[in-house]
């Protein structure tokens, strides 16, 4: 995974103490193949995404690769540092469009992974990563299940 220094790590709101929300990892390569052409959203889905995190309700981190390119539309919701223990990273495919955007949305306002229940549209949308040891001529992933989001 490697994160894109041009400013797309989100800004916390300004004024007062920096509050505990979720995380979201988007991939800037596979943002946007499930809608498309179709997509009528000037930006398509990584505006979306984009927009999530100005709400305040995402830290947002844009990353080149995943590593799962043949599912498209990649996002790893990463739950607060209170529910990491109890909850691992909820990695995502072909999640886009203006609906099951709202849902994501919706869902990391209440508190996302560990706090609040998954809304029933995302559940199709999940991928159970197999957790497997690296190769010995590669370096781990995200995409392994043993590196931390």
């Amino acid at each position: 995974m490697t994160a894109h220094p041009s400013g797309d790590r989100a800004q916390p709101p300004t004024g007062g103490a920096r509050r505990a929300v979720p995380g979201l990892t988007a991939c800037r390569l596979c943002a946007g193949e499930t809608l498309g052409d179709d997509d009528p959203r000037p930006g398509g889905q990584l505006e979306r995404v984009r927009e999530i995190a100005a709400s305040g309700h995402a830290r947002l981190t844009v990353v080149d690769c995943l590593d799962a390119c043949e599912r498209g539309d990649i996002l790893v919701a990463r739950p607060t540092p209170a529910a990491r223990a109890r909850q691992r990273p909820v990695w995502f495919e072909r999640l886009a469009g203006d609906d099951l955007t709202t849902e994501l949305h919706d869902w990391l306002r209440a508190g996302g992974p560990g706090i609040a229940p998954l809304p029933e549209p995302l559940r199709p949308l999940v991928l159970h990563l197999q957790q497997q040891p690296p190769s010995p001529d590669r370096a781990p992933t995200l995409a392994d299940g043993n590196v931390g989001v």
